[in-house]
């Protein structure tokens, strides 16, 4: 058997072959009949010299697939699930990363700053044309919080753009209809993020005690929603909180935009309390996906896996009201059958088996 190291192409076509592999209801059968060694402590992928089948031709990849690394790096697990992933290239593409800086505090309450790092440098390898990080706290001066987060140091050190939404005037907030929704006015979203040719989300993996129940993909969206538009003094976030359609009104605002890139960092997670403070505990995964419900049905699993709030763990994660909705909208996956967990080494594959018994 060869020892030599695969290129960067024959790397990522074994990365997506294992995902194929990894979609069988025997995930952890499939690599073990393949050689799957333990991972090293790097936790670097398996290599094509550790295989002795030959990858199958790729046609389709699945689009509801959650490419899931289990680690406490975040900066090497949100490399392993980009590459395992295979997301649509960045390529020339105007990028726009929504973070979620709710508050300042340290993560899961908020994206940590080596995540944002890493993710900027990932997709500036990429080539894209440029690259714009905004958001609007919740709970705090979304300036601040984002100054507490390192955010204007790295947009300083990496040359990305930086828009704080409370501060845009009013003709920077598109307008969206009340029709179909349970918004009573409808919502409005920045066009910052709008205007973007490749959107990605990046999330933390938390409980929500106001409401929410949870909040990953899906919840962090609402950060893109005004709480108020100049000129207009409706406030929005105030009839979110107090509506009894809230998860239902989570799941709307969704529909407004397209992912290119889902991104969880689980490497620690609130499984109670939410979102700026909580029970923490150490869930030790990354999530990558192009799929809201896919990625947010998985991510619920691992809260329930972990022991979480009664809301949370109750009933069927595709009952949950976020996922019904955004389900009933065409956001992405309608039931666990759809959903295809892919991973790369064999720790990993361990943590997608143990999981998927709350995910179904």
């Amino acid at each position: 058997m060869s020892t030599q190291r695969p290129t960067p192409s024959s790397r990522r076509g074994l990365l997506k072959y294992l995902g194929l592999l990894t979609g069988a209801v025997a995930l952890p059968h499939a690599l073990k009949t393949l050689g799957t060694q333990q991972p090293s402590a790097s936790e670097q992928p398996i290599l094509a010299s550790e295989l002795s089948a030959t990858p199958l031709a790729i046609a389709n990849l699945n689009p509801h697939r959650v490419a899931l690394i289990k680690t406490t790096d975040r900066s090497s697990g949100i490399r392993r699930a980009i590459e395992l992933l295979q997301p649509s290239d960045f390529s020339n593409k105007r990028v726009f990363i929504k973070p979620n800086y709710n508050t300042g505090d340290p993560a899961p309450a908020a994206t940590h700053p080596a995540v944002l790092e890493t993710l900027v440098q990932e997709i500036q390898s990429a080539g894209a044309s440029t690259i714009t990080v905004g958001d609007r706290s919740g709970m705090a001066d979304t300036r601040q919080a984002m100054t507490q987060m390192q955010v204007f140091d790295l947009a300083q050190r990496y040359g990305f753009n930086t828009v704080v939404f409370d501060e845009l005037d009013r003709d920077d907030w598109q307008y969206f209809a009340a029709a179909g929704t349970h918004w009573s006015r409808g919502f409005a979203i920045a066009r910052p993020v709008l205007n973007a040719d490749a959107i990605v989300n990046l999330c933390c993996l938390k409980t929500h005690r106001f409401g929410g129940h949870f909040t990953l993909s899906l919840k962090n969206t609402i950060g893109m929603v005004a709480r108020y538009v100049p000129g207009d003094n409706h406030d929005y976030m105030r009839e979110l909180h107090r509506s009894t359609h809230q998860r239902l009104m989570i799941a709307e605002v969704n529909k407004a935009y397209r992912p290119s890139l889902v991104i969880i960092d689980g490497v620690d997670a609130f499984v109670n309390g939410g979102p700026e403070q909580g029970q923490r505990v150490q869930a030790g995964v990354i999530l990558a996906s192009t799929d809201r419900i896919a990625v947010d049905a998985v991510g619920i699993a691992i809260l329930r896996k972990l022991g979480t709030t009664r809301e949370v763990s109750g009933g069927s994660i595709w009952s949950q009201a976020q996922i019904r909705r955004a389900a009933d909208l065409g956001l992405g996956a309608i039931n666990a059958d759809q959903v295809e967990l892919i991973t790369a080494d064999q720790a990993s594959v361990q943590m997608a088996d143990e999981i998927r018994q709350f995910l179904t």
